[in-house]
């Protein structure tokens, strides 16, 4: 399950940043007022470190990975509905059933529409780069 990691550094901007943390998914995001303005969803954190980054205003990138892999999100589905066919969008809901809801429904969201439009999202970079300030995970 997604924990909350605290005292994530601040930038100067009227957005919060906050970052949620388990053994696969790091998730990094930003809200404005409490509404999700922006998220970094990194999987395979350990393995591969791929990442799906939607902003609002600028919408989706992939980060890591070939196009035709078959462990990116998005990349296997069928005529069901992706956030039940896909295993990596189907782990991130389990794993995230302990974030807010308005929040967990707002992320199930975009990674619905994110697996319905995948093949029209470029991939940005072969492997995710995290800043600074995502790069340590408190105990």
């Amino acid at each position: 399950m997604l924990r909350e990691i605290l005292d994530v550094l601040q930038d100067d901007s009227l957005s919060q940043r906050r970052w949620f943390h388990d053994d696969y998914f790091d998730l990094f995001l930003w809200q404005v007022a409490g509404e999700l303005v922006a998220f970094e969803l990194c999987y395979g954190i350990h393995t591969s470190d791929r990442a799906v980054v939607w902003s609002r205003g600028r919408g989706f990138f992939h980060d890591g990975g070939a196009a035709n892999s078959g462990d990116l999100i998005g990349v296997r589905y069928g005529s069901r509905d992706p956030v039940d066919a896909d295993p990596i969008v189907a782990r991130f809901e389990l794993a995230s059933y302990g974030l807010p809801e308005a929040l967990r429904l707002a992320l199930r969201e975009r990674l619905r529409e994110f697996s319905l439009r995948r093949l029209e999202i470029p991939t940005r970079r072969e492997r995710f780069r995290r800043a600074a300030w995502q790069k340590a995970v408190a105990g």
